[in-house]
């Protein structure tokens, strides 16, 4: 079977009750256009040259002698990331797929540079959320090209219904902390593997147990992506973590996105690299 995908068109984005039949089958719907190329631009342009983007960025090993940056925060702010991520497109259709409210639970940027990119080991982002006290999976994350993804330069890869398994357990793999390795190949027997190509402003909406996976860079060509991970209102963290717990997301029209001209960002509650989901001390050793 293809993958789910379908198109914007217009400004908004309407849910149609074929893509939250998509999402709750397959765990994920593929958007083209999500962003239009002056709102990719925009995005690019911030994450390239506003300072905080840069300074807070760190690098993650994985395992396999290259490195993956982030950048990651946990409230979106008001300069166009921001906008982007409590825009109607954005926050408003997470709220039509979950059927219910939700809060911003962190946002990054997610940079392999050419040549040299780090991997991300197959993981559900539930198997790290889970352990900081979200006691349902009731939770959805959106996947934002920057630059074209391809099989080449590390595009992310899903397995289609994989979020119906429920959580997986994770632990250490490859030097990172992934979905248990032999419950993996199991799956992988028995459900459709996709490569999910994109285009800058194209995105995969997916479910908090989609089993997902992305290789190294090897290619010339560098892969920056955009993730915003939204928890349902209903879901709060009953511990505190590095992630905030409910705190209203007021949510903005499409249109701010193109109107956005702030580039403050000292609102954003930058993270270090020790709060990464994946990061694993004892590899970050074994690397040095």
């Amino acid at each position: 079977m293809p993958l789910r995908e379908y198109r914007r068109t217009g400004v908004d984005l309407e849910v149609s009750p074929a893509m939250l039949s998509d999402f709750k089958e397959a765990g994920y719907i593929v958007v083209r256009n999500m962003l239009d190329r002056e709102e990719v631009y925009k995005l690019k342009q911030s994450f390239e040259t506003i300072e905080d983007f840069k300074t807070h960025t760190f690098a993650i090993n994985d395992g396999a002698q290259a490195k993956m940056y982030q950048c990651c925060w946990n409230y979106p702010g008001n300069d166009v990331s921001g906008m982007v991520a409590r825009s109607e497109k954005y926050a408003g259709t997470c709220e039509k797929l979950m059927e219910g409210e939700v809060y911003h639970y962190h946002s990054k940027v997610m940079k392999k540079e050419a040549l040299s990119g780090g991997r991300i080991v197959w993981h559900q982002d539930y198997g790290y959320w889970y352990k900081s006290g979200n006691l349902f999976p009731d939770m959805i994350n959106i996947f934002t090209a920057i630059d074209p993804c391809t099989p080449e330069n590390g595009c992310l890869q899903v397995l289609e219904g994989s979020h119906k398994c429920g959580r997986i357990d994770h632990g250490p793999v490859g030097g990172q902390v992934g979905a248990d390795v032999e419950r993996v190949e199991f799956l992988k027997e028995r459900l459709e593997h996709h490569h999910v190509e994109m285009e800058p402003g194209d995105a995969i909406i997916f479910h908090c147990n989609l089993l997902h996976v992305s290789t190294q860079n090897r290619s010339p060509q560098r892969r920056w992506a955009f993730a915003n991970a939204y928890n349902m209102a209903s879901n709060s963290s009953v511990v505190p973590h590095h992630h905030p717990s409910y705190n209203k997301l007021h949510k903005v029209p499409n249109t701010a996105i193109k109107e956005c001209s702030c580039t403050e960002t000292s609102d954003k509650g930058f993270m270090d690299n020790t709060k990464a989901d994946w990061y694993d001390p004892e590899a970050e050793k074994e690397e040095a």
